[in-house]
């Protein structure tokens, strides 16, 4: 592993009075390939929270505090690895990892796999892969937590099988994988939705104990709530972009918010790797079932591709991080932090967390170092590295 380049501190424009926001770079990795999806997650049950990355030919994680990085997979079929889920489903302290694989876009009938990895006694060795069935073209996934408490895997997919022009035809089938008590035996599935297309990510929105956790998909249709029912997954479209509409094109990342009253949020990177960030309010007065109201907070991004929600400044919201990689444009990659102390959605300041160094494929935060404070860590494309941007809130 190329060796860990120097710490870089730099400071981010002043939120009010009272909060400078100011982030220290890190480099952990400089040799990746393409940095399609990361994690975060206990692996080796010390307590502390290490960093999962799935890389095109190897799935990685990155020891907590060293971030010695232990390759747990190896080209696990012959086109790339594209996504990985991480979360402690049995409660012994260390998570359970499954990976997309096969990764084909224009291949809407045979491409795609998903692998769930079941761990050796070191985890830092390699890890035994067990293929499940698939549909054509797996793209995200995620552990969530079902009305049993349990949790299953919900994979979606890019396209519908056969489907890869215009965003026609068959609908993109996101199932929900239910492990069986042998992980190396059939896993059942079920639906969860299968109408929309060109799905491009998906977002858990939290559930307090064990009750079960509601999702957030969005595609070229919008974005639409999928909450667990006794009848299966319950729809409530957040927005909804008309096929023949030239302003609205879907979306390419989606993340649940909530302001410090509690009043939820939605924000997306529009169109597919689009250049605008948005966010969605609900309607003050209008019903609950409805479609919320649009605004964009900028049109700067160039192929955005890469976008989280926490409180990473202390002010009782959820912050928005935003990353663009300039893949399918070319102009400056950047990793930004956009806030906003008001309670009606307005009053949005940003300023950069990463100017020109990251070229974004993912980001996600997490509290490293256990100050409390949660840091942004990013996967870049072009620029081929991993970064931790630590928190320096309370420094």
């Amino acid at each position: 592993m190329k060796k860990i380049l120097p710490i870089a501190l730099f400071a981010i424009t002043t939120v009010s009075q009272a909060q400078t926001p100011s982030f220290k770079e890190q480099q952990i990795d400089g040799e990746v390939g393409i940095g399609y999806g990361l994690a975060v997650a206990d692996v080796n049950g010390d307590r502390q929270t290490d960093i999962l990355l799935a890389d095109s030919n190897v799935i990685v994680w990155y020891e907590n505090p060293t971030w010695k990085k232990h390759v747990i997979a190896e080209k696990l079929t012959e086109k790339d690895h594209v996504c990985i889920a991480a979360r402690d489903i049995d409660g012994d302290g260390k998570c359970e990892i499954a990976v997309g694989a096969e990764w084909n876009p224009g291949d809407t009938t045979g491409s795609g796999a998903v692998f769930y990895l079941i761990p050796p006694a070191d985890r830092t060795q390699k890890w035994e892969p067990v293929k499940l069935a698939h549909e054509p073209v797996t793209h995200r996934m995620k552990w969530v937590r079902n009305r049993a408490g349990r949790f299953d895997l919900v994979v979606v997919p890019l396209h519908g099988r056969g489907n890869d022009k215009n965003a026609e035809g068959a609908g993109v089938r996101v199932l929900a994988y239910h492990m069986p008590e042998d992980p190396r035996k059939e896993w059942n599935t079920t639906l969860v939705q299968g109408t929309m297309h060109k799905t491009h990510n998906l977002d858990i929105i939290p559930a307090p104990g064990t009750e079960a956790e509601s999702l957030l998909l969005c595609g070229r249709e919008g974005v639409v709530r999928l909450d667990q029912t006794d009848n299966g997954w319950k729809e409530q479209w957040i927005a909804q972009h008309p096929k023949d509409s030239t302003e609205l094109q879907g979306a390419g990342e989606v993340r649940y918010g909530a302001f410090a009253g509690g009043q939820p949020y939605v924000t997306t990177i529009e169109p597919m790797h689009g250049n605008q960030l948005v966010i969605y309010t609900p309607p003050p007065d209008g019903p609950k079932n409805g479609t919320w109201q649009r605004r964009v907070l900028t049109s700067d991004l160039v192929d955005g591709h890469a976008i989280a929600t926490h409180d990473l400044l202390g002010l009782n919201n959820r912050q928005i991080v935003v990353g663009w990689r300039a893949q399918q444009k070319i102009g400056k990659v950047a990793v930004k932090l956009f806030w906003t102390t008001k309670e009606d959605g307005n009053g949005w300041q940003n300023a950069f967390i990463d100017d020109g160094g990251m070229a974004c494929e993912d980001a996600v935060c997490a509290d490293l170092d256990g100050d409390r404070d949660l840091e942004v860590i990013g996967a870049g494309r072009r620029s081929k590295n991993v970064k931790i941007y630590w928190n320096q809130r309370n420094q």
